[in-house]
């Protein structure tokens, strides 16, 4: 079962991107944003009420979701929507890759119990040279495109660097445990919806225009994406740890730039693809899937011992 929700969320993600690139058309970054993280709140919110599951009491874990909202939701949410703007849907897939190189450093900051290895510092060393090909530096000065996308792709790292810190959150506060992941997701986007409507009158006015495949888009991105998405993805946070659950960013590329350039015509960089399979080997390394030693006894809680907890 965790295996299919892997894949399902892998999916569901790496689609993301298209998705939010066609409601551009019509809509405001920021209006992306606010519509997708209400239309997952309000699906999951259906789906809490049709099972009967209550919402928590405890207003510590309320409190510890409120800051997950934030940096797994609303912040995220935004500066991809923002990115996408300028930078192609494949290739905002591809730096998404990123994550789990962004969650072993805000592991390392915020839980005192994880310290980077060697091993690990390599990794993350070998993921930035693969953000330094993604990006291209002999093509910023000579393609004006390519120029106006860096802004964009600096966001797309605050977007990971974001992730990153709510999955590390998530570890420390340990909110999964015992609790139903439905619910966890359920609170989580309820709070992100809560907060994003709050600044949506100063920040996502403007015009908007709506169609068929704008609206459709919105709903595949946000009651799929970011509704039954982070429902799966909770699940599979409580069920893998952070750091395996993380790797599922691993597939979200392929998917994203597979629709990118054969759906919407864009164009792909022979350093896209380079990059991005730097990135994924420095985040094998990270992981302990590439030279890692033999232990003796397992890693706690059966996680890999590289990165515990997503």
């Amino acid at each position: 079962m965790n295996a299919l929700l892997y894949v399902l969320v892998a999916l569901t993600w790496g689609s993301s991107f298209f998705f939010a690139k066609i409601g551009l058309e019509g809509l405001a970054p920021q209006q992306v944003a606010t519509v997708r993280t209400v239309l997952g709140a309000v699906t999951l919110v259906v789906v809490l009420l049709a099972t009967r599951r209550r919402w928590p009491r405890d207003r510590r874990l309320w409190a510890h979701l409120f800051v997950v909202a934030v940096f797994l939701n609303a912040v995220p949410s935004s500066l991809m929507a923002w990115a996408e703007q300028t930078v192609p849907s494949g290739l905002a897939s591809i730096y998404n890759a990123t994550t789990p190189i962004m969650t072993l450093l805000a592991l390392a900051v915020l839980v005192p119990t994880e310290r980077l290895s060697r091993r690990q510092v390599g990794g993350i060393v070998l993921g930035v040279v693969g953000v330094l090909v993604l990006v291209g530096p002999w093509d910023v000065l000579g393609d004006p495109e390519v120029l106006a996308s860096v802004p964009g792709q600096v966001a797309l790292l605050g977007m990971t660097a974001s992730y990153g810190i709510g999955l590390a959150w998530l570890r420390r506060s340990a909110v999964g445990g015992g609790i139903d992941p439905t619910t966890v997701a359920t609170v989580q986007l309820t709070l992100a919806a809560a907060l994003m409507l709050l600044v949506a009158p100063v920040i996502a006015a403007g015009p908007v225009q709506l169609d068929w495949r704008i609206g459709g888009a919105m709903v595949a991105l946000g009651a799929v994406g970011t509704g039954l998405a982070y429902a799966w993805n909770t699940r599979l946070v409580g069920a893998w740890g952070a750091g395996r659950a993380s790797t599922v960013t691993y597939l979200t590329p392929v998917v994203g730039v597979a629709l990118g350039v054969l759906v919407l015509g864009e164009p792909l960089r022979w350093n896209e693809p380079v990059g991005g399979l730097v990135v994924l080997l420095g985040i094998a390394l990270a992981s302990g899937l590439l030279g890692a030693r033999r232990r003796t006894a397992p890693a706690p809680t059966g996680e890999s011992p590289a990165v515990a907890g997503r």
